[in-house]
């Protein structure tokens, strides 16, 4: 998934998420690092509608990358570091 010609805007968001503090502005609810980020403002640094970073976004949680929070009507996106490096390790085993 992470290989198909959109894998590139995920693999971004990867690594944005690493440290969110660095690549994505404050927010008026919730921490970056903490909380995560919301899917708009994924979007407006990719250049993409909102909806486009929705999709990327929901790929990322359904394969496991990410974790989501609700903070009021809004869904905070953050990286989940145990999973990742689950993933890394079938990679490196080589399945």
């Amino acid at each position: 998934m992470l290989r198909i010609p959109a894998g590139q805007r995920r693999l971004d968001i990867l690594e944005w998420l690493k440290d969110p503090a660095a690549h994505f502005p404050a927010q008026r609810h919730g921490d970056p690092a903490r909380d995560g980020v919301t899917a708009g403002t994924v979007a407006h640094k990719l250049g993409v509608p909102r909806s486009v970073a929705e999709t990327h976004l929901g790929v990322l949680v359904d394969i496991g990358l990410l974790r989501t929070k609700r903070i009021r009507w809004r869904t905070y996106y953050r990286r989940d570091e145990m999973r990742i490096a689950e993933v890394a390790r079938m990679f490196e085993k080589g399945w």
